[in-house]
């Protein structure tokens, strides 16, 4: 069952949309295609305000998909309900259930030190911070949170994945926490690559293979992987980065600037798809195919609060972040999940054990033009 694309400016492609029955009779219209949330969507990419690919499942079947603006303006590539966006901090997502399995097979333990696995860090940090606090960004391991703006000088001249990950780790060794660890909550992506150095040592393997043979290879991710710039440049299924200039307003492709970063890390930067995204969910409510049902119902409850920043809507901001995810209630119903932002990154996925909907937004605009979406989302689907 198909449905015509809309003729909009920019260029948009509209993928198959799918009418699935609810548990409680057929799928809210307002959630169907050509209902409130399709029609909501269209109108913000039509007005440029937001480009990339959304997903709505039931009971893990597509609802409703679509594919909005291009992929690569100059190339003039379209967004296509099977290009790959750059993941943002959806990463961490996987770094966690890489994490958690090996907690599964008793290799790591949640309540341990950092250097009862890692070597090279100060006595401060090795000593006091644990497992725990880097999946709850409770550590205050690394350099403060630095959500935007070009990396270092000595970051951009790293052109080999070797450069990346070794450079990468020396930085975060050299430094003191930022505060008494366990204390308070504090994002923080170095937490993460600390992880990931976690699961290379103990697991004997690189990081990257690690995740594709025990993450991305079990769920059916064929295609999601850590492409590298040079990869991305050359593909024609990969959707570029359009950030905003803070000064002019205008937008310009990130990945072609000297500012892109050579190769994700462990706190992000993966590439996948919606669908993909997809499978990763359907993997893990799956009992043992990722995780066993214990590890995810730990994983994605809450551990630690996580109050609004100042001047951020209380209904965006997560509630309550787990082991690698974060979770909320809203409309009285629990939600996890995770969001990736970045230059010209605007990503969210949702899922809604309770009611059975799993929800994937992935942008290639700024994250400004997914938030919209994702608080319509959540009202229709919570029916609050």
């Amino acid at each position: 069952m198909g449905a015509a694309p809309f003729a909009v400016a920019g260029g948009i492609w509209a993928g198959p949309a799918y009418a699935a029955p609810s548990r409680r009779g057929r799928v809210p219209k307002e959630l169907r295609p050509g209902g409130e949330y399709d029609r909501y969507v269209a109108a913000r990419a039509k007005a440029d305000e937001f480009s990339g690919t959304v997903l709505l499942a039931h009971r893990g079947e597509p609802v409703l998909q679509r594919a909005y603006g291009m992929a690569d303006k100059a190339g003039k590539v379209r967004n296509r309900t099977d290009t790959l966006f750059n993941l943002g901090s959806i990463g961490k997502c996987f770094t966690a259930t890489a994490v958690l399995q090996l907690v599964q097979r008793r290799k790591v333990a949640l309540h341990e030190k950092l250097g009862a696995y890692l070597d090279g860090f100060p006595a401060e940090v090795a000593k006091n911070v644990t497992v725990h606090q880097l999946l709850t960004h409770t550590s205050g391991v690394g350099r403060p949170p630095k959500m935007t703006g070009p990396p270092d000088p000595e970051e951009r001249a790293w052109d080999t994945v070797e450069e990346v990950w070794e450079g990468t780790q020396k930085i975060i060794r050299g430094l003191p926490t930022q505060f008494t660890p366990g204390t308070r909550y504090q994002y923080s992506n170095d937490g993460f690559v600390v992880l990931g150095a976690i699961v290379a040592e103990v697991s004997g393997q690189n990081y990257y293979d690690y995740v594709r043979e025990h993450v991305f290879a079990p769920a059916g991710m064929r295609r999601t992987d850590f492409y590298t710039r040079p990869e991305i440049l050359a593909a024609d299924d990969i959707a570029h980065s359009y950030a905003t200039d803070r000064e002019t307003g205008a937008r310009f492709d990130f990945t072609t600037s000297e500012m892109a970063p050579f190769v994700g890390l462990p706190a992000g930067g993966s590439y996948s798809t919606t669908g993909e995204l997809l499978r990763f969910v359907t993997a893990l409510r799956q009992d043992g195919r990722l995780l066993d049902h214990a590890t995810v119902e730990l994983a994605t409850s809450g551990k630690t609060v996580v109050p609004p920043e100042e001047g951020q809507d209380p209904l965006l901001s997560c509630s309550h972040y787990g082991y690698g995810f974060a979770t909320h209630i809203f409309g009285g119903r629990r939600l996890y999940g995770h969001t990736g932002g970045g230059p010209g990154v605007g990503d969210t996925y949702n899922v809604y054990p309770d009611l059975d909907w799993v929800s994937v937004t992935l942008g290639n605009y700024d994250s400004s033009g997914t938030k919209p979406i994702l608080q319509l989302e959540r009202r229709l689907i919570t029916g609050d």
